[in-house]
């Protein structure tokens, strides 16, 4: 599927881009999905500043309006499913299963959810002080209530591993509380967003109010973060993309809402149950290619049930099927680039050299074309090592075995290893004993933990402790993380 050639959606017109086009690859075939444009740097200042006088009227509208268009968005969006999902696949290189299931019907959900998140109540009531006679006054009682307010304009730089979930996360939430936003899509895979766009103006947002510009210098996403026309960023990507975009946000005291970088540690005790275990560890070969910043991709186990775990998850490695992510049965597919690629596999050859044991994968798949990375498992690690340490983002996991003496040495030893990272994002517990899961689980630095699961609750709050973030969205936490508070005080 052809993807076009696309235009830049600026205060509410579709505008050549001042940079011409480049080519979006498809990741299975290496062949091109269509043309995304290139933004110059005033066409980005150009959509901040269509986001910021948009703002005004945006933000009185009654939160009846606003859920009418984000609930229409997810109408077109549904309508359209089946070609949205292929252009996703194309672009992103998601298997047929994840591009429908986990791209964009989350996507439609999350429109449909702050649909409903608009009309969520913004103020909670204060109890009432009472004040004695003193140099401020006469005695009385004085009422206050705090007031969640729009931030502003918001600059949404999304993430290349869901081109509809991520950037929708984002979208949604900002548009449900008032805020205006410009979005700069990741340059890999933009199309999909610029549909996103699409179906947006559709419903009848008004112009300004959501604005997409792409590219793939460094200087659009710059721009889009430095312009005195933003209030807020909200970023998904790397730390140390983050940490830029941070020091840029601190001179103006931008608003952030960082998820940056994970190496989330699964720690299996040696009650645990193994089989479950290995289902969920082995979504790091499958779900996304590994290229999620929540997956479980760095296992602490005790040293009793250390070699049963490795033979588990090499039997579930060898199992998975790599390939053509349109082919029926296909789990594996490709990684979003060449350089991509190119990255995990160094990752990879430096473990070997460190003294990891190469148990599955370790090469490259022989399918032609594509930038196919095998399910790889390395063993015997030791948590100096930088495949231990680092962010490798694909489907690579690392086993790092730990002696203990006895229960409670074992969930000290392995706290403490979990703790020894810079990240802290998602981590994970497998015990059978659930009461001893929940202890080790409350004393971890992650801003979420999985006892004996991956899974989700998509109302509970998202985000990273230490370098893995900055504040917390997901479900009611977004609406939170996209306003500000106001207190309005009276006399009694």
């Amino acid at each position: 599927m052809s993807g076009g050639a696309r235009r830049l959606f600026i205060g509410g017109e579709w505008v050549e881009p001042d940079g011409g086009h480049y080519e979006v690859v498809n990741p299975a075939t290496e062949g091109v999905v269509g043309l995304a444009p290139e933004a110059g740097g005033e066409q980005v200042r150009a959509a901040a500043a269509a986001a910021r006088e948009a703002f005004a009227g945006w933000s009185r509208t009654t939160p009846e309006e606003r859920a009418g268009i984000l609930s229409r968005a997810a109408a077109v969006l549904r309508r359209d499913f089946a070609a949205h999902a292929e252009l996703a696949q194309a672009e992103s290189g998601a298997t047929t299963a994840t591009a429908r299931g986990m791209q964009v019907a989350v996507a439609v959900a999350r429109f449909e959810r702050y649909a409903k998140g608009a009309l969520e109540p913004v103020e909670t009531a204060l109890p009432p002080q009472i004040h004695e006679a003193g140099p401020m006054g006469g005695a009385g009682v004085v009422g206050a209530v705090a007031v969640r307010r729009p931030v502003g304009v918001v600059t949404c730089i999304t993430s290349y591993n869901n081109p509809w979930a991520n950037p929708a996360g984002k979208v949604a939430p900002a548009l449900a509380m008032g805020n205006t936003v410009v979005v700069k899509p990741a340059p890999q895979d933009p199309l999909s967003v610029y549909g996103m766009a699409a179906a947006l103006e559709e419903a009848g947002v008004p112009p300004g109010v959501v604005n997409v510009v792409s590219g793939t210098d460094s200087a659009v996403g710059e721009a889009a973060v430095a312009s005195p026309d933003v209030d807020m960023v909200s970023f998904t990507g790397s730390t140390a993309v983050g940490q830029r975009i941070g020091e840029v946000c601190g001179r103006d005291m931008k608003r952030q809402l960082m998820e940056l970088g994970g190496k989330g540690a699964a720690i299996i005790l040696d009650d645990a149950d193994l089989d479950a275990a290995v289902a969920g560890i082995g979504t790091t070969f499958s779900f996304y290619s590994g290229q999620i910043c929540t997956a479980p991709t760095r296992v602490i186990v005790q040293r009793g049930v250390y070699e049963q775990l490795v033979d588990k998850l090499a039997a579930y490695a060898a199992y998975v099927k790599v390939g053509d992510p349109v082919a029926p049965g296909t789990v594996v597919g490709p990684v979003i680039s060449a350089a991509h690629r190119d990255r995990v596999e160094a990752y990879v050859e430096d473990g070997r050299k460190e003294g990891a044991r190469v148990v599955a994968g370790g090469e490259r798949p022989a399918l032609g074309k594509g930038f196919y990375v095998a399910p790889t498992l390395l063993a015997d690690c030791t948590h100096d090592m930088r495949v231990v340490r680092e962010e490798i983002f694909g489907p690579v996991v690392v086993v790092v075995p730990f002696d203990a003496d006895g229960p409670e040495d074992a969930e000290e030893t392995a706290i403490a290893l979990a703790a020894d990272s810079d990240y802290g994002l998602i981590d994970y517990v497998w015990s059978g004993d659930v009461a001893r899961a929940f202890r080790v689980a409350r004393r971890l630095r992650a801003g979420g933990v999985g006892v004996n699961t991956i899974a989700r609750n998509m109302e509970a709050p998202f985000g990273g402790f230490k370098k893995s973030g900055v504040g917390r969205d997901v479900g009611s936490y977004a609406l939170h993380a996209y306003s500000e508070l106001q207190s309005l005080v009276w006399p009694g």
